[in-house]
């Protein structure tokens, strides 16, 4: 079998980079460990940036998220039960966020993967990188007990933090930078009514919570706990007494409760593996970098890393320019920083970490005042929020 790009990981960089090279005319194959119920059933992120949603659209791929996408315009952040709102639209000049579940974008990206002659080879087993630094690499794997090679001319790595990609790159060649959080999010789904209709994110003395939403009739509300927790730990009833104690007396009495169908403990980290190119090996999504879920920057920095994947190799093949793949690394590093630094911060003024003594919890009340009392940090936090162009990389 032969390809001109073989992208490992069928998760939302895997798909976007197809359907981008697609676009462009360039053959791709897929190549994904599990199968498609198991990957558009992942729950994950819900806020879509600017840049996201117009990729979406000029992908061809947004008539749903149109339809069904939440535009928020703004959000709040309160603290001790005392809120105020960032006013995204007016700070930026119009920007704004969409919130639409993970699960409904990849859903949308694979049924017009078919339509568009987009190959995805499911239920790939043991599969493995050779010849990277070579004129023709090769991908290998398990299938159906069989075992089958694909040569190309560039692999994408997009297969996780887990995936074989990134552990395919020489240990001497890849350095990695990583801060492990002590904290986790204890994340529920419940088919209520969201409490408002943009995100609020809380700092109480109890520790963090997030008010959010999938839908106009579904919730995703989240609190911080330890990471020792478990589940059973926290039955429904216990859950919504603490999220409406942290989100606050006026927030929290407004909380429509109901059971939950969805309850998880998500442990919170910052990685970034540099380079994001080695030889003909790149790599896109969370196989070169992880944030903390504070600042939704997840899956929207899959997009972006894709978006100037595609942009260079389409250069690589239409116009014999290897200028873009030289510097993607640099380039798409130089986002993933500013959205790790953004994450990590919006992070650290939101919860209540271990350590936080009386000087450090002054300084974080002082931190979150200054955002509600100056227009200039307001407007850093919105132009972060929505996200930056890429350009600004």
């Amino acid at each position: 079998m032969r390809t001109q790009v073989a992208i490992i990981g069928a998760g939302p960089a895997g798909m976007l980079l197809a359907h981008l090279l697609a676009a462009e005319g360039i053959a791709a194959t897929v190549i994904e460990r599990r199968d498609r119920n198991y990957v558009e059933g992942r729950v994950r992120a819900g806020v879509l940036e600017q840049g996201t949603t117009d990729l979406l659209r000029r992908l061809g791929v947004a008539a749903r998220l149109d339809r069904e996408g939440l535009v928020h315009e703004g959000t709040s952040i309160a603290i001790d039960g005392a809120s105020f709102r960032i006013d995204f639209a007016a700070l930026t000049g119009g920007r704004s966020v969409t919130v639409y579940g993970q699960q409904e974008v990849m859903r949308d990206l694979f049924d017009a993967a078919a339509p568009r002659g987009i190959e995805i080879i499911w239920n790939a087993e043991e599969v493995t990188l050779e010849d990277i630094d070579s004129a023709r690499p090769v991908v290998r794997w398990r299938q159906d007990g069989e075992e089958n090679w694909l040569e190309c001319d560039f692999i994408a790595g997009c297969d996780g933090y887990h995936g074989v990609s990134r552990a395919s790159i020489p240990a001497s060649v890849l350095k990695s930078f990583e801060r492990i959080y002590p904290f986790g999010w204890l994340g529920i789904l419940a088919d209520v009514p969201p409490v408002d209709h943009e995100l609020i994110y809380a700092n109480h003395e109890r520790g963090f919570a997030l008010a959010s939403m999938r839908s106009a009739t579904r919730s995703r509300y989240y609190i911080q706990c330890g990471l020792d927790e478990q589940i059973e730990d926290w039955p429904d009833e216990r859950f919504w007494d603490e999220l409406c104690l942290r989100l606050g007396e006026e927030v929290g009495g407004r909380v429509t409760r109901g059971p939950s169908f969805e309850k998880s403990i998500a442990p919170l980290r910052s990685f970034v593996a540099e380079p994001m190119r080695w030889s003909r090996l790149f790599l896109a999504g969370d196989a070169a970098h992880i944030v903390p879920p504070t600042g939704a920057k997840g899956m929207n920095l899959a997009a972006s890393d894709v978006a100037m994947l595609a942009e260079a190799l389409a250069d690589h093949y239409r116009r014999g320019s290897d200028a873009g793949l030289d510097g993607y690394s640099g380039r798409a590093l130089a986002r993933v920083w500013k959205a790790e630094r953004f994450s990590w911060w919006f992070t650290s003024i939101t919860h209540r970490f271990p350590e936080l003594d009386g000087f450090a919890r002054r300084i974080q009340q002082a931190e979150i005042d200054y955002i509600r009392t100056s227009p200039a940090a307001q407007r850093s936090l919105a132009e972060n929020y929505v996200g930056l162009p890429l350009e600004a990389a």
